[in-house]
């Protein structure tokens, strides 16, 4: 078990190199390659009037004029020992972890993304636990009463929640709940810390999880009542059933162990990818996290940022799939050995 886990962990860490390597190369040589050159770059930060000497004070301050694989070796040391950015007037210190300076907001970006990444965390958390507890009850009630009317209508609602998208879901319940009712702490806008008001933090996110969990609860509904029924009729379940086992022990400690392989592999996808930024939801309900530091980051040319948030999916996203990787360990023995 410990050398699986070794050999987890190195792949992974090879793999975020890889993914570092390929994010920083989409972000500073391929707009190279499509004609950009490091004067447009700079000019980005100078301002609305650049002229050609602060344009070419900017590169080199910024390190525009290196080789790309200068800058990433740069940007690979910040990681380890921090890096020193020439903001003009003085030089910002960044200490380790250091993802990049933003000189547009002149600050670094991790820290940036640690004030938003509590935002993200509380999202994807409270909504992860509603989809998986609901997704997973429903199909399984829906494979044990199959054919049924109410086999049918989950899987009605299922397939609504599947095919409608988040952005539509969440402006209907907005204009349903938020404004319809009067619940204003449900609206756009009204999201609060929990160390600063954890009442309004609670009744701020109840919406958004639930118009979250309601598109991931209906995927999950479907996989885990087409996983149970492919179980159901294994061999193995017909002789524990043979022996006399409480249909509960059946369902629970055979089938559904079974069954919910496929289902773990989706939910470390599906939360890395959430925890580094569900951009979507944060923008309909004005959440103040990732995502929407992501966007805004666009919209203002941020690259610094953009990467940075980049980057950090990535790292959440490996991360997952390592944790994965060594529950599928403990879930079935057989995985050590391949």
């Amino acid at each position: 078990m410990v050398a699986y886990i070794i050999r987890r962990v190195i792949g992974a860490v090879l793999l975020l190199l890889v993914v570092s390597a390929v994010t920083f190369g989409i972000f500073f040589e391929v707009p190279r390659l499509a004609g950009q050159t490091t004067d447009q770059v700079a000019a980005s930060y100078v301002g609305k009037a650049p002229t050609p000497e602060s344009i070419k004070d900017t590169k080199v301050r910024l390190g525009l004029d290196k080789p790309v694989i200068v800058q990433y070796g740069n940007f690979l040391t910040g990681i380890v020992a921090g890096h020193s950015f020439d903001n003009g007037p003085s030089k910002e210190w960044c200490p380790a972890p250091c993802l990049g300076y933003s000189f547009k907001n002149s600050q670094p970006v991790l820290g940036q993304l640690l004030d938003r990444a509590p935002a993200t965390l509380s999202l994807a958390a409270g909504a992860s636990v509603i989809w998986l507890v609901s997704g997973v009850g429903i199909g399984v009630i829906s494979a044990l009463r199959r054919g049924s009317v109410l086999d049918r209508t989950f899987m009605s609602v299922a397939l609504a929640g599947v095919s409608l998208p988040i952005y539509f879901t969440g402006l209907v319940s907005l204009a349903l709940i938020a404004y319809g009712l009067g619940w204003e702490a449900a609206g756009g806008g009204q999201y609060k810390g929990i160390t600063e008001d954890p009442g309004l933090w609670f009744q701020s996110l109840v919406l958004p999880w639930i118009t979250l969990a309601f598109l991931y609860a209906a995927l999950y509904a479907r996989l885990t009542r087409a996983g149970m029924l492919d179980t159901l009729n294994e061999d193995y379940i017909r002789t524990a059933r043979a022996k006399g086992l409480p249909e509960r022990t059946v369902i629970t400690k055979h089938a559904l162990r079974a069954a919910l392989t496929p289902i773990l592999t989706i939910f470390g996808l599906d939360l890395g990818l959430l925890v580094g930024g569900a951009v979507l939801t944060e923008s309909t309900f004005s959440i103040p996290g990732l995502g929407q530091l992501a966007i805004q980051s666009i919209d203002s040319n941020d690259l610094p940022v953009v990467l940075g948030v980049t980057l950090l999916a990535a790292i959440f996203i490996v991360f997952a799939n390592l944790v994965v990787d060594i529950l599928y360990a403990v879930i079935d023995p057989r995985v050590r050995l391949s």
